[in-house]
């Protein structure tokens, strides 16, 4: 079968080149929460964010990391052949803590096998000494660093609906402090927010191509029970737009991204267990294969429209006004 060239920049393509061969994430969870729920910004967490976060298919972090790694990597290695693992600290704010109990977390993730260590984060959990660590960590060992942060949106209006507890400005700030240690920065978007519309699908991808952000990874917002969202989801007072209008999202998006930023994916897996919308009862693959579909059917692609860095809009400008000199 021939292999399809999918147009835009895929994440797996991306490790296979780097690492020359396949590679795989291993989730760690670890006992940590975030100052959305602590008490420091709010107890309940991001509106839409279940009691368990993101890692619902993560081991109990009442295992070592180690353990963890181990555990995932022996399961992996046994049905897929792999050699070579990213150690992914998935679950909530993982820089949120005491940087001595940081420091411990990321050493044992420092094992055979694993080439990259990735932190998942808020962007106002990140300081300096937390990026010291993993450069001390990264050159000790001789790991990769990359770092995911949580942005969801460049609306601030509708960081302030989803409880975020942030703005675009700590994202902002985030990305170039990471910008300074040379880690790779992957941020998190989700495309059918409630109070978002297609100008800011299009301002997610200006901004992150301004900053330029490394990576992204594209969620589809799922709405589980017994969370603020789900309680107001359940009353009729939140619109959530079509499939098909998720499918325009994601390829306008991708037009107006930098063409060399790295995708990881394009909509997200979601625990089905307790949830009240979940990818509009369609499997994220299909929907990921209909939207390569119209993509290559219609010749859209990454960068297709990303002509506004770089003195490019002053370009077009002094085109269109030679152009009329010239009639």
């Amino acid at each position: 079968m021939k292999k399809v060239t999918l147009p835009y920049k895929t994440y797996s393509e991306y490790l296979k080149s780097k690492y020359s061969e396949k590679v795989y994430k291993l989730p760690v969870n670890l006992p940590t929460t975030c100052p959305n729920r602590d008490g420091q910004l709010g107890i309940s967490g991001c509106s839409f964010c279940p009691e368990v976060g993101a890692g619902f298919e993560t081991i109990s972090n009442s295992i070592s990391v180690k353990e963890q790694l181990q555990n995932n990597m022996s399961f992996i290695k046994k049905k897929y052949k792999a050699k070579k693992f990213i150690a992914y600290f998935q679950n909530f704010s993982n820089t949120y803590m005491d940087t001595e109990l940081f420091a411990k977390y990321m050493e044992q993730a420092a094992i055979d096998n694993i080439v990259e260590v990735c932190v998942s984060t808020r962007p106002d959990c990140i300081t300096t000494e937390h990026l010291n660590i993993l450069k001390e960590i990264g050159e000790k060992h001789q790991l990769e660093i990359s770092i995911e942060l949580g942005l969801q949106t460049v609306n601030y209006h509708s960081l302030h609906k989803v409880d975020r507890g942030h703005t675009l400005a700590e994202f902002i700030d985030a990305v170039l402090q990471i910008k300074a240690f040379n880690f790779q920065i992957c941020a998190h978007l989700i495309l059918n927010l409630p109070w978002d519309n297609m100008d800011d699908v299009v301002e997610n991808a200006k901004i992150l191509s301004a900053l330029r952000v490394d990576q992204v990874k594209l969620h589809a917002l799922y709405i589980m029970k017994d969370t603020k969202l789900g309680e107001i989801y359940e009353k009729g007072q939140v619109k959530l737009i079509s499939m098909e209008e998720y499918k325009e999202r994601v390829i306008t998006f991708l037009e107006y991204l930098y063409p060399n930023i790295i995708v990881q994916r394009l909509i997200g897996r979601a625990p089905e267990e307790n949830g009240l919308f979940v990818n509009w009862n369609m499997s994220w693959w299909k929907i990921r294969d209909l939207i390569h579909e119209e993509m290559i059917s219609l010749n859209r692609y990454q960068g297709k429209k990303a002509t506004y860095l770089g003195g490019k809009a002053l370009n077009k400008f002094n085109s269109r006004k030679n152009s009329e000199y010239i009639e």
